[in-house]
């Protein structure tokens, strides 16, 4: 449980120095507990992104645990912004060479990506906006609002995969391909868990397309309307999405697979929200292991075409 990680590794952690090769082994753990589609990815990857694939996830994992280490309340929210900042302190000593690597197994692996791949501590610092974001808003007024926490909340992600793979500095079209990739990634999700985030007070649907098609968001209700609103949704992910796959022939070609799979993977969720005739309160669209293999085998084959 990540209370226990917590009381270990955390700001008043009992933890002892570790090793660099047990902190990549500890990034491997955490990424192979909590990402159950990790295990196909790991075998599509090269080897060589493997460990820093585990490090990105094991920094991902922990600000995101750091996050929603509350109970709801004002007090416990307060506590997860220190944590953060905690956090944020532990990053920025991670990019200044010349101050000790903090102790912490993720910071102890990451240094050592941070050298080995040149990697930019700006899209590290954009997620923490997010997670810190989540604390404070759980309503949206505007599609551009909504647009611009993905800006930190999902995009990010694309940049560092990006400066991970490429042999170069990304280029700004294939940054732009990226962020179109990894917000309708984000928005399928939103879109799929509208019940699961309902249910902790929160919600994704902006205010302006909820009036568009006269739907309550204070009251959501499978309806006629509700259903046309999901689908309004659905089609922007799915475009957002579409609109990325020519970032596939960009990239080397050793992590192709890599990008049309996680593209593919997305354009599955909204299928499966279709397939259910967008009806995403009283059961949660899922992609079935059928479909997962048909993507899988199909990407090995076809990595390129949209």
């Amino acid at each position: 449980m990540f209370s226990e990680e917590l009381k270990q590794f955390g700001p008043q952690g009992t933890s002892q120095p570790i090793s660099e090769t047990e902190a990549l082994a500890y990034c491997k753990r955490l990424t192979r507990q909590h990402y159950e589609n990790f295990s196909v990815a790991d075998w599509l990857l090269p080897q060589r992104f493997r460990q820093p694939f585990q490090v990105v996830y094991a920094y991902c994992r922990w600000a995101d645990d750091l996050s929603d280490e509350h109970d709801g309340s004002e007090e416990s929210r307060a506590k997860s912004l220190e944590y953060l900042s905690w956090w944020e302190q532990g990053l920025d000593d991670c990019f200044q060479p010349d101050k000790p690597v903090p102790n912490h197994p993720v910071y102890i692996a990451l240094r050592k990506m941070i050298e080995q791949f040149r990697l930019p501590k700006q899209p590290f610092a954009d997620l923490l906006v997010a997670f810190r974001r989540d604390q404070v808003v759980c309503r949206y007024a505007a599609f551009d609002e909504l647009l611009d926490y993905c800006r930190y909340s999902a995009n990010p992600v694309g940049h560092i995969v990006l400066h991970l793979v490429c042999e170069t500095e990304p280029a700004p079209q294939q940054l732009f391909w990226s962020d179109s990739i990894c917000t309708g990634l984000q928005l399928a999700n939103f879109w799929q868990d509208i019940m699961r985030d309902s249910e902790i007070g929160r919600c994704y649907i902006p205010r302006s397309v909820a009036e568009q098609f006269d739907v309550d968001l204070e009251n959501l209700r499978d309806s006629s309307t509700f259903r046309k609103m999901i689908q309004y949704l659905v089609t922007d992910a799915r475009t957002k999405l579409r609109a990325g796959f020519p970032l596939v022939d960009s990239v080397p070609k050793t992590v192709r697979k890599n990008i049309a799979l996680f593209i593919r993977g997305g354009l599955a969720i909204l299928d499966a929200i279709e397939k259910s005739d967008y009806n995403v309160l009283n059961q949660r669209p899922a992609v079935s292991q059928w479909t997962k293999l048909r993507l899988l085998i199909n990407t090995w084959i076809y990595p390129v075409n949209s």
